[in-house]
């Protein structure tokens, strides 16, 4: 009888001890790790976002400034509108991959 009981308080003081030590794995919570990481990804890709816009307005401005410029010189011409072209098409797959990165996020929660 006495065996039962320290057996059953053992157990309960064990169980105790696990549920309050893993309390974030036993609640379904994320570690602090997890969460730290989540919060850098997202400082990273608003500072990405905020920086691309005005990066690919300078980049097309100087395209057309030096197709502008040019004087007839195709070399020039071609450099420009690669320019143009390049940074145009880089500034909408950051915004594709804001967009898909945002869909992830609302289905995933």
């Amino acid at each position: 009888m006495k065996k039962n009981i320290i057996l059953k308080l053992y157990t309960f003081m064990i169980s105790f001890i696990v549920l309050t030590t893993f309390h974030t794995s036993v609640l379904a919570a994320d570690p602090k790790l997890i969460t730290t990481i989540n919060n850098a990804f997202e400082k990273i890709e608003s500072y990405i976002m905020k920086i691309s816009t005005p990066a690919a307005a300078v980049a097309v401005g100087t395209g057309v400034l030096m197709k502008k410029f040019s004087f007839g010189d195709e070399e020039k011409i071609r450099t420009s509108n690669k320019l143009i072209r390049g940074s145009l098409f880089s500034y909408g797959f950051i915004l594709c991959i804001d967009l898909i990165l945002s869909l992830f996020q609302t289905l995933l929660t």
